[in-house]
């Protein structure tokens, strides 16, 4: 957040010069203090006090949206939003934090037009620039993403958080040599941790001995903040893998798992209890009363599945099928389960999914209608299907069935050990929390086959598995099962899905566009001996 800094820009009205001198408050500062430092309810008293001094307080309005998203209640984070631009409509924070807040919504109108409404009172606000052009790629308007990087580079120069956005843009489009150029070059300004990792994740080459001495020079400086660290952690423990130095490798991933993990907690009993919860009100009778049905639309086909478990191959050997459009990892089915949570906050006995019970018909068809309607901003094509690739949703299998009965549900499954290490190596962008420990990848795996098993056995046939190993070992034999599933005619460009140009957002952008190789499928095992606590927490699905 940067409150003071944006309302005290030389030449800003009245109302942001009265929102920095909010912002300069004692008690101000102590509930950012608070907020930053994750303690919420403290941050929320100090917010409350704030408002109840100040109601038309649009600094502390800010405060409370940002409270309330980080709580999950987007609703109220939302209207504090609006309420804070109504009162000071030149507060850009406030129109940046909205349309984030629209954008993981499916809102993209808008989320666009607070975007424009920040740039049509200055046009070169750079914030304001860089988000719309995340969010014209996020959409897939990848033309106009870099159309406006560069318009951004032109005007205000290059500095590393620009070639980090346009390294990750390149990679997605593949064009692997622009992205390496990009992250080299930030990797000498503010964000070298990051784009030492973006450099290693591309999987296009090994880090070289000088980049793995620059590395290990930058982790010996004791002013490195810990995402750098935690970064850096990561990068290096690539290089040395590719080195093949198993053990120094595995003493990296470790310390930017230890690091990663104190920034973004997870409780595995929390989830462990919900899938418990889905399991007990999915049950035939349950199922048996929904007679009316939710949105009928039959173009969603879902992929679910652990990270890293080989899902991004099969979207992309699907892509490659005339009848089928290759979107993204889409947030929006999430997201509209947590606005069910957030607007029923204060129900301390409603526990999700239990929101689910009294889920009307009318109520089912909205959600279903809402979900389309935000995933047609990333549809390019008049293709009837469309794919959406968000490997957690299989924690929302059932929310799914209810919302939008008629979609095709892919599970993608890779071998426990493989698919857990590979998990414990990679640092995600964003969420994931599960998977920077050992053990709670172990469990997390656990209830992801426990859940899915318990919808196989409710309606044997609903939801597709593909085994990775099987594609990889006889590629043609299980592409024809999946397309039959799917109601589709073979087409050989799936197998030759490699030559698919689409974009691709994920980890495995380089991965999927060269031929199906098995090189990765046992590399697991060079870490065995230290992957007991995965192995343990895996039990017999080790």
């Amino acid at each position: 957040m940067t409150i003071v800094t944006t309302a005290i820009r030389s030449g800003r009205p009245t109302g942001l010069a009265a929102v920095a001198a909010a912002a300069r408050e004692p008690a101000f500062q102590q509930a950012w203090h608070a907020l930053e430092t994750g303690d919420l309810t403290g941050a929320e008293r100090a917010i409350r006090m704030l408002l109840a001094k100040d109601p038309d307080n649009a600094a502390a309005l800010v405060l409370l949206a940002e409270l309330a998203a980080r709580i999950g209640i987007m609703h109220e984070a939302e209207a504090a939003l609006i309420r804070a631009i109504a009162l000071v409509p030149d507060l850009a924070d406030a129109r940046l934090r909205l349309a984030a807040i629209c954008a993981d919504q499916g809102r993209i109108d808008s989320a666009l037009a607070q975007l424009d409404a920040v740039l049509e009172g200055d046009p070169g606000h750079r914030g304001a620039e860089l988000a719309k052009a995340e969010l014209l790629a996020r959409i897939g308007d990848h033309a106009g993403a870099e159309a406006l990087y560069a318009r951004i580079a032109t005007t205000g120069g290059e500095d590393a958080d620009l070639h980090i956005a346009r390294g990750n843009l390149a990679k997605t489009t593949g064009r692997f040599e622009a992205a390496v150029t990009h992250f080299r070059a930030a990797a000498t300004g503010g964000r070298a941790g990051e784009a030492w990792w973006s450099l290693a994740d591309l999987k296009t080459a090994k880090i070289d001995t000088h980049g793995i001495a620059t590395m290990r020079d930058l982790l010996a400086r004791t002013d490195l903040s810990a995402t750098t660290r935690l970064h850096l952690h990561f990068a290096l423990g690539k290089a040395l893998e590719d080195y093949g130095e198993h053990a120094a490798a595995f003493a990296e991933y470790a310390q930017g798992n230890r690091l990663r993990r104190a920034e973004l907690p997870h409780d595995a009993d929390a989830v462990g209890r919900e899938v418990d919860d889905q399991i007990a009100l999915f049950d035939a009778d349950f199922l048996a009363r929904r007679s009316d049905p939710g949105e009928l639309d039959t173009a969603p086909i879902f992929i679910v599945g652990l990270p890293r478990s080989g899902s991004t191959l099969v979207e992309q050997i699907l892509a490659s099928h005339p009848a089928i459009e290759g979107t993204s990892e889409l947030p929006y089915i999430p997201a509209l389960v947590q606005d069910m949570i957030g607007r029923n906050w204060q129900r301390r006995d409603l526990r999700y999914p239990a929101h689910l019970a009294t889920l009307s018909p009318e109520a089912a068809r909205d959600l279903g209608r809402h979900y389309l309607a935000a995933a047609q901003w990333h549809r390019r094509t008049e293709r009837p299907l469309f794919l959406d690739k968000l490997p957690n949703n299989w924690r929302n299998i059932g929310f799914i069935r209810l919302i939008l009965p008629n979609a095709r549900i892919i599970d993608v499954r890779r071998e426990a050990m493989a698919c857990g290490f590979s998990n414990f190596k990679q640092h995600f962008a964003r969420g994931q929390s599960f998977a920077y420990d050992l053990a709670d990848i172990g469990r997390y795996y656990r209830d992801y086959a426990r859940l899915t098993a318990h919808f196989d056995a409710l309606a044997p046939g609903t939801i597709h598995r593909v085994s990775h190993e099987a594609l990889v070992a006889d590629p043609e034999r299980e592409i024809r099962a999946l397309l039959d599933y799917l109601g589709l005619p073979f087409d050989a460009a799936c197998l030759r899905h490699h030559e698919n140009r689409r974009p691709v957002r994920t980890a495995s952008a380089q991965q999927v566009r060269a031929p199906i190789s098995d090189a990765g499928l046992e590399q697991w095992r060079k870490f065995a001996p230290w992957l007991d606590p995965l192995r343990e927490a895996l039990g017999p699905l080790a």
